[in-house]
């Protein structure tokens, strides 16, 4: 029985150039495995046999037109370069390569992807300029370069990224200016352009864009801060540009009139420096001084040698264009050439409805599994409302992706219920990702709730934040997301060796107000929140920033853990002398505890001793200073502010609890300090 000629032409012109557009997605994605994995040593799946949409090639997943839409190769150990073919990949809307050690520059036909959203290549050794035409990748969202070896400027075409979301190019080797176009992107929440060498001011424009997150910390800016960024609180860094000025920003000098009429330092890309005219300075360049580091001379030049060079300068520019152009239009025919050459060109899809993942994606969902899972859809235990719950979950690929797989070189601590690691969340931001097994967990899901309801509603500068949370019942692990803390945990400051950094006298007087507002709030002395007590007050669980100010960690922790685990949690701290007296007979924590521990951390701070013993605290009681305080710090201190503090760390520790003061009473007594120095 024959086949009709209807039949024939159907079968011709839907599966014949299916099969070929799988096959043609074959040829680009081996040619990506020959270039990424030279030595076939991750990607072993990647045989060349059946087809990509098929499940059989690790972190390949189609949309429902059958074409590849999502490759996530994160963590791989993959060492090689990215290959050209990715342009072949007509249908890719996200790129996820980070956290391996690809090297080279980015392929230039990458730039015609344009449905990709997501390009994460941070973390890698990628290298060369950034190409101007990033700016015609239109549909890009998420744009992570950072952690590279990127050099040159910043093209001001990044600017033409309308519906960007993140950039992140920290931690290059970029220089020029800060492109004022950036501020013409009205979805831009986090820009991250810290640790490079940009120089220049900051353009007022940038101020425009919907910013959360700025951070321009180590870079070599100068001139004067837009004051609107002065809405972004905290999300505004800048440290370590020593050539920034502005008013109403805490650690800012204040701008002298040289900084308002510096003809070397110019705002380049838009606002306005006055006395500074800027309409021959490029939007994106290295700017370089051509007059052998000395002033240049308008007088220098005659009119007849300026119109000379700028007739020069014109001829070059118009040849300049003609061969760009040239280039531009063989490029794409050639593209044009090979779409129709592949005859699939008709069954790329502009908007496709939906992605098929099937290898994990770095996409927020969190994992759901029949049993433990205290973050089941529809629950309300403890009045944790479901808004909540959605802004503050995480799925497991973003935690594991995040650590690189809990890579050992990421690993911070470690102890017998729980292990810290290091991570870059996909938005750029460094976070500490603590790991709870699942045993040390409380196995009711509506007390988990409920002390999680807790965490997630404390909020002060004195506390470490809690960025999220995930469960995973595949791996018997809860994770707790907490930004990261650059400067270690205080008992690192503690018995400072030689080679070890000491604390100067102010510093120390700041963390220990620092550390008491942290209780206060917690105990909710001058706040509408009911009173929790932290239960393990340490030098461990303080951490402190890159400003030297304290952090209180693990607050609350133990609504979360079970009474076994919470109670070998506080052996260590039982043995440096933090456990109140009276614990030992009544089997409670108390707020009084709490400042009981805290007295011991004062005394700890002053003395520069882990160990605080009965001579060091008859020394603080006579105030013979050179027995208890720091011998570390030469005799550089304040003896009315020592006094004081030993006075108040004294106090504290009484072995009587209705003898101690209360927080609030503390922070009033440290705020007389304070006011009386």
């Amino acid at each position: 029985m024959g086949i009709s000629p209807f039949l024939l032409s159907f079968y011709l012109c839907v599966y014949i150039p299916l099969a070929y557009g799988n096959d043609n997605d074959m040829k680009a994605l081996m040619e990506m495995k020959s270039s990424l994995d030279p030595d076939n040593r991750y990607l072993i799946s990647w045989s060349g046999l059946g087809h990509p949409c098929d499940g059989s090639m690790e972190g390949v997943a189609c949309n429902e037109n059958g074409q590849v839409a999502n490759i996530s190769l994160q963590g791989k150990g993959l060492f090689g370069k990215l290959s050209p073919a990715i342009a072949d990949l007509k249908s890719l809307t996200g790129l996820y390569l980070h956290y391996n050690s690809l090297y080279g520059e980015i392929p230039r036909e990458i730039f015609y992807l344009t449905q990709l959203t997501d390009l994460y290549l941070n973390m890698n050794n990628f290298s060369g300029n950034l190409d101007p035409e990033l700016g015609n990748m239109g549909g890009l969202q998420v744009l992570q370069l950072c952690y590279n070896q990127f050099t040159g400027s910043i093209p001001s075409q990044l600017g033409s990224l309308k519906k960007l979301s993140v950039l992140a190019l920290q931690y290059n080797q970029l220089s020029g200016a800060i492109p004022a176009s950036l501020g013409d992107l009205r979805t831009l929440a986090r820009l991250d352009l810290s640790s490079n060498r940009l120089f220049g001011s900051i353009p007022a424009k940038i101020a425009d864009a919907p910013l959360e997150v700025l951070d321009v910390s180590n870079n070599n800016l100068s001139g004067i801060v837009p004051p609107a960024l002065k809405r972004l609180v905290e999300g505004f860094r800048y440290v370590n540009n020593p050539g920034l000025c502005g008013a109403g920003f805490s650690t800012l000098r204040v701008c002298s009139a040289s900084d308002r009429l510096n003809p070397d330092l110019p705002e380049s890309y838009g606002g306005g420096t006055p006395g500074l005219s800027k309409k021959n300075i490029p939007e994106t360049a290295n700017l370089k001084l051509n007059c052998s580091e000395a002033r240049c001379s308008n007088s220098s030049r005659t009119p007849q040698a300026s119109v000379a060079i700028g007739v020069i300068v014109t001829l070059i520019a118009l040849v300049a264009v003609g061969v760009v152009a040239f280039a531009m239009y063989r490029r794409r025919k050639q593209k044009l050439s090979t779409a129709f050459d592949h005859s699939d060109s008709h069954l790329s899809t502009d908007n496709p409805k939906e992605v098929y993942r099937k290898n994990g994606s770095p996409l927020i969902s969190l994992e759901y599994s029949s049993g433990w899972d205290p973050l089941a859809e529809g629950r309300r235990f403890g009045g944790f409302s479901q808004e909540i719950l959605q802004s503050f979950r995480f799925n497991l690929e973003e935690v594991q992706s995040s650590t690189q797989y809990f890579s050992k070189k990421n690993l911070l601590g470690k102890s017998k219920f729980a292990a810290v690691y290091k991570g870059i969340l996909r938005d750029g931001s460094v976070v500490a990702i603590k790991s709870i097994t699942k045993t040390s967990c409380k196995s009711e899901e509506s007390e988990f709730l409920k002390g999680l309801n807790v965490l997630t509603s404390l909020r002060h500068e004195s506390l470490v934040r809690l960025r999220g949370f995930c469960s995973s019942k595949g791996r018997g692990e809860c994770f707790l997301i907490y930004d990261y803390v650059p400067n270690g945990n205080l008992l690192s400051y503690i018995d400072v060796k030689e080679d070890g950094q000491v604390l100067e006298w102010s510093i120390r007087v700041s963390i220990i107000s620092g550390i008491a507002k942290g209780l206060e709030y917690l105990h909710g002395c001058k706040v509408n929140k009911p009173a929790l007590v932290h239960q393990n007050i340490s030098a461990r669980n303080v951490l402190i920033d890159q400003r030297f100010k304290p952090l209180l960690s693990d607050s609350g922790l133990h609504k979360l853990l079970t009474d076994d685990t919470v109670f070998s949690a506080l052996k260590a701290s039982a043995a440096m002398g933090y456990l109140a007296p009276e614990y030992a007979t009544t089997g409670r924590f108390t707020e009084k505890s709490d400042i009981f521990a805290f007295g011991v951390l004062v005394l700890q701070i002053l003395s520069g001793k882990r160990n605080v013993n009965s001579p060091t605290r008859v020394a603080a009681e006579s105030c013979v200073f050179h027995d208890f305080i720091d011998a570390n710090i030469h005799g550089r201190f304040c003896e009315h502010e020592a006094a004081k503090l030993a006075t108040l760390a004294l106090l504290c520790t009484h072995e009587s609890p209705e003898q101690r003061p209360s927080m609030d009473a503390v922070v009033q007594e440290l705020g007389t300090l304070a006011s009386s120095s």
